[in-house]
């Protein structure tokens, strides 16, 4: 492709407003300071800067944008991967950062008290529904996964159950606790859009029912595991409906939520599960190895689902053991693992802070208008192509799954390419995933995978699904 076709396509169809360099309000507006001053009782702030937007102010969104520095020059929708941490928030991580350098000993008590994030998950624990005796601030969400996997009691003719679309960062420890004792997973095949018919919420419920029905006649299922929002595809599982189900047949639940938190308005109470173990660095944009892990109630349920005779939890990824330390609650040993990266840390909470200050009632409404606004420009511009993410908006989240060649939807080389000359020609990022459609499928199915985000606008989908059908006219 010669020189002067390349700039032609970036000067038509780069679109910019996801690098605005922040300008407009001062970033003191979020400082530590700030933030501290917002009552964690009352995530949504009266008072709050962010207060009166609503998922299509475009001058409210404008302002959230303006507290990110994505570089000029690309539009990067890749948060599936990883997000981009708010300038205030960076500025607040240096700072701490240094403090912990120059007074390591005891920090200038700038964390409080032993184990150091106990008022963190106190500050935070509101915007997600839960307690601040039931979160943990984590590594990651396989770090979360792997804590609950290896810590529960696991036998041999125990069964677990899972889908085809997990992730290997829940698939590996799970299959790694299974086969140590003997116990035996299950995967069932959840449906998988592809334009041919409606999904409802009960074609999922269904297939876990179904599973349960056939596996759990001696109650030998000791868990279900299952992502809230499947990272191949996009698809949003109906959780509070699947661990309803599981929590009537004596089941704990565990979901992976690497793309829920920093994305929907998750109300732990309310979706009532066991074990929720979510990403810091994505869609909930703080630093890399940072994590959020729920665990409901002190795990209280294993005590009355699992048999009486078994220890109902180990703290595997704890340095403090279950004998010696009973006066401790669960998530206090859970988040003592040595010495940790107190200002990453706090840099998460303060994250998820800001986020309860926009709202995230406004950020769900708001990723989701995106999310529908991408997949209907993509059926308008791309008809030809194949949506993998049902349209319907219960179904639906921040990430879009597509492959604009239906003639072969196994050729990843294509799909790549694709990929890589819409960042470097077009300048647009996003990524390609791939996965089975049904689960006996011996051949991949490919496509190309789009977060919409916060800091992106109406501009930036319409832009991209633009360069995308003009990028497809080229390789057709």
């Amino acid at each position: 492709m010669s020189e002067k076709t390349s700039k032609f396509n970036r000067r038509d169809f780069l679109k910019g407003s996801a690098g605005v360099a922040v300008a407009g309000i001062g970033t003191s507006l979020f400082s530590t300071n700030a933030l501290a001053r917002h009552q964690h009782h009352h995530p949504h702030h009266p008072h709050s800067t962010f207060s009166h937007g609503n998922s299509s102010d475009k001058h409210f969104w404008k302002k959230v944008q303006q507290q990110f520095s994505l570089a000029k020059g690309n539009v990067y929708m890749n948060i599936g991967t990883t997000g981009s941490m708010p300038t205030s928030v960076q500025k607040t991580l240096t700072e701490n950062h240094e403090l912990v350098a120059s007074y390591p000993w005891d920090m200038q008590n700038k964390f409080g008290s032993w184990p150091y994030m106990s008022q963190m998950a106190a500050d935070i624990a509101p915007g997600f529904g839960a307690d601040e005796n039931e979160i943990v601030l984590s590594r990651n969400t396989t770090d979360g996964m792997v804590s609950i996997l290896s810590g529960l009691d696991f036998k041999e003719d125990d069964i677990i159950i899972t889908t085809h679309h997990e992730h290997i960062g829940g698939k590996s420890p799970l299959f790694t606790a299974a086969d140590r004792v003997g116990a035996k997973v299950i995967v069932v095949e959840i449906p998988v859009y592809t334009g041919e018919k409606k999904l409802k919420k009960k074609d999922f419920v269904d297939v876990f029912a179904d599973a349960i029905k056939e596996h759990n006649a001696n109650g030998n299922v000791r868990l279900v595991m299952f992502s809230h929002i499947t990272y191949l595809t996009g698809t949003l599982l109906p959780a509070k409906e699947i661990c309803a189900l599981a929590r009537d047949n004596g089941i704990p639940t565990l979901v992976d939520a690497a793309h829920t938190i920093g994305m929907m308005n998750v109300n732990l109470h309310d979706l009532d599960c066991d074990f929720y173990a979510g990403s810091g660095h994505k869609w909930q944009c703080g630093p890399g190895a940072t994590g959020i892990l729920y665990v409901r109630q002190e795990a209280e349920r294993l005590i009355r689902f699992w048999p009486a005779d078994r220890r109902p939890f180990y703290f595997v990824n704890s340095s403090l053991g279950e004998d010696g330390y009973q006066t401790m609650n669960f998530v206090t040993r859970m988040q003592y693992i040595g010495n940790d990266n107190y200002p990453a840390k706090q840099a998460l909470a303060d994250t998820c802070k800001l986020w309860d200050e926009i709202g995230r009632d406004k950020i769900e409404e708001r990723i989701l208008d995106l999310s529908a606004l991408c997949k209907e420009e993509l059926s308008k511009e791309l008809p030809h192509g194949t949506l993998f993410c049902p349209p319907e908006r219960e179904l639906s989240s921040g990430l879009t799954a597509f492959n604009p060649f239906s003639d072969d939807l196994s050729n990843g080389t294509r799909l790549t390419e694709f990929r890589d000359l819409l960042r470097e020609e077009y300048g647009y990022t996003i990524r390609t995933t791939n996965f089975s459609l049904r689960l006996d499928d011996t051949t991949a199915t490919y496509a190309l995978r789009i977060s919409t985000h916060l800091f992106h606008d109406e501009d930036d989908v319409t832009g991209l699904v633009k360069a995308m059908a003009h990028l497809y006219k080229r390789m057709a």
